[in-house]
């Protein structure tokens, strides 16, 4: 039997992949531990530069197996309430990781995302979708409210009033109209989903490390500070960017006119 969850290394770049495609890779118990557990994995490395969250067979992730929570429903509603908390609970331990660690995270989407499965794009850096990917809330089809920072991640994504049409009508989306909401930032045809991917994990690995850490620590906690705090925030980042031997690379790169080659930072 094929385990839910692969997690794979090639240099710096770790790539999880959901492996349950006969069941759109919808989320059971044994899913999310693995999850749960390949996210803390990929969060402690510091040798990675890049995570890559993508899915196999047709789809990204069509949210939770209904097949394994229907087998919940002889429990009385109170042990339901509490059962379910803490399963969702641990379950977001995952999705903080992936906002947390300092390697970005890249979504490579395709088909269905819906769900957790949006709620897990959303907890990406940067996403590529594949222009067959679809996407839907789909709670509130089965009397539900998002689960894995969905109603946090959603708001500043796309505002409030945006966030509340994708949730309360739970009305299904195409990849184009995700572009356009700045759920995802490229859309591209299904056959060079792989290759675009690709060319992003390449950009990030050859990148300066620290500033590009630094730069997803500082966005990633903007919001939750006042301006003279995140100004605060950005001069320290800039002094210790600035100490580093990408700084130098990049300057010499810039006055000899020619490609920097960023990496003896470690």
């Amino acid at each position: 039997m094929s385990p839910p969850l692969l997690l794979d290394r090639a240099g710096p770049v770790a790539t999880i992949t959901l492996n349950r495609p006969e069941a759109l890779n919808t989320l059971d118990y044994p899913l999310m531990d693995a999850l749960v557990a390949a996210a803390a994995n990929v969060a402690a490395d510091d040798t990675l530069r890049v995570v890559v969250i993508q899915g196999a067979g047709k789809h990204f992730m069509a949210g939770g197996d209904l097949h394994t929570f229907a087998a919940e429903l002889t429990q009385p509603a109170g042990e339901r309430d509490a059962f379910f908390r803490a399963v969702i609970t641990r379950l977001h331990s995952a999705i903080e990781s992936f906002h947390r660690m300092p390697h970005p995270v890249v979504g490579r989407v395709h088909g269905a995302v819906a769900g957790f499965g949006l709620s897990l794009m959303n907890a990406c850096d940067l996403v590529v979708a594949a222009d067959n990917a679809y996407f839907a809330s789909a709670y509130r089809n089965i009397g539900l409210t998002p689960d894995g920072g969905g109603s946090w991640a959603l708001p500043r994504l796309v505002g409030t009033r945006r966030a509340m049409e994708i949730m309360l009508l739970a009305e299904r989306f195409d990849a184009q109209q995700a572009l356009a909401w700045g759920l995802v930032n490229r859309v591209v045809p299904a056959s060079g989903l792989d290759a675009a991917v690709a060319e992003i994990v390449a950009s990030l690995c050859d990148g300066p490390r620290l500033a590009i850490r630094n730069a997803k620590r500082l966005v990633r906690e903007s919001l939750a500070r006042t301006l003279s705090e995140q100004l605060d925030a950005e001069a320290t980042s800039f002094g210790a960017c600035a100490a580093t031997a990408d700084f130098a690379e990049g300057i010499g790169a810039f006055l000899d006119k020619r490609p920097a080659r960023f990496g003896r930072d470690r």
